[in-house]
């Protein structure tokens, strides 16, 4: 399953957000969304792996972000211009991601 994961995870693009329940929902079984995130806490340090771009529901930021903690995820995601509400959590109005577009791309190929 972790590589179910890392493989969505790759798709997200730059700029853009996921969470751990929306790839629990691509994986098939949205009461997944613990393992997705125990999956990315063990996650290889690997560049082409964008774990930072996995936020919560609420768009907050992971406390236990792997690769740099905490302020280190919101560096990457400002870096890829993330927007961010006054409460310091990602818009995800704004950014979120839930694969459709690659869905829609990949059937009108």
């Amino acid at each position: 399953m972790f590589q179910k994961v890392y493989a969505i995870v790759r798709e997200i693009p730059e700029g853009r957000v996921t969470t751990y329940g929306e790839i629990a929902c691509m994986l098939g079984n949205p009461r997944l969304s613990r393992a997705v995130g125990y999956a990315l806490h063990g996650s290889p340090e690997d560049p082409g792996l964008p774990c930072h771009r996995v936020v919560n529901r609420f768009g907050e930021l992971s406390r236990a972000f792997e690769h740099g903690g905490i302020n280190e995820q919101r560096l990457l995601l400002e870096g890829e211009g993330v927007p961010f509400t006054k409460e310091g959590n990602v818009d995800l109005g704004q950014v979120l991601w839930t694969g459709a577009e690659q869905e829609r791309e990949r059937e009108s190929e």
